[in-house]
């Protein structure tokens, strides 16, 4: 499991030009990609990673803040460019597998308190930020 989370000072994404998520002020937008292999304990590694980074201002997680959490599926961070011009997506774990992951992971994030707003699985989105820094991190399980 991979993400890419950017601390922002709002974010939204949009699927058919209507807002489906939308965090405001201080917060992490989150990019989110599945793989093979992927399972429940990952699942739990990565809510954790991302509830408790501390990258928001003075060095807070957004479990200190209270910060929201904008988590977006985005399976195209498993994309492999090593080779000709095309990416190869076949690291990427396949929509019926992804899905419900991410879906575990909001979940995950939920639980611990966090409020957590997301786009759309499979869905042509418009992720739009407004980027602090910026400030944006690798982070894998």
């Amino acid at each position: 499991m991979r993400a890419v989370a950017s601390r922002v000072r709002g974010a939204s994404v949009e699927v058919d030009g209507r807002t489906v998520g939308a965090i405001e002020g201080e917060g992490l937008l989150v990019l989110l990609g599945i793989t093979h292999g992927d399972g429940p304990e990952s699942v739990e590694r990565m809510a954790r990673k991302l509830w408790e980074l501390r990258i928001l201002a003075d060095e807070r997680s957004c479990a200190d803040a209270g910060a929201p959490l904008l988590v977006v599926s985005q399976f195209t961070l498993y994309g492999d460019t090593r080779k000709g011009r095309r990416p190869s997506w076949t690291a990427a774990a396949r929509p019926e597998v992804a899905a419900p992951l991410v879906d575990a992971v909001v979940a995950a994030l939920r639980e611990r308190g966090a409020h957590v707003e997301t786009g759309v699985f499979g869905a042509d989105m418009r992720v739009a930020s407004v980027n602090d820094g910026p400030f944006t991190v690798l982070v894998e399980t």
